[in-house]
């Protein structure tokens, strides 16, 4: 059984020259990862695709907060 590894991308929205973004990993079955891009080596935090999915729609409707 091979384990896939993360292939992690920036919002194509992130245009902070700081480096004040996230990365996502939505490659992997039943996981979606998030982790800081300023520093790839540090936590990482998981959610199921449908949590991830509906933070993203919270999120485009403009309610999260």
């Amino acid at each position: 059984m091979t384990i896939a590894e993360p292939s992690w991308r920036t919002s194509s929205r992130s245009t902070d020259s700081g480096g004040n973004c996230v990365e996502v990993a939505d490659n992997l079955p039943r996981v979606v990862l998030v982790r800081d891009s300023k520093d790839r080596s540090g936590p990482t935090l998981s959610f199921t695709p449908d949590a991830w999915r509906s933070f993203l729609a919270t999120t485009r409707a403009g309610q999260a907060r």
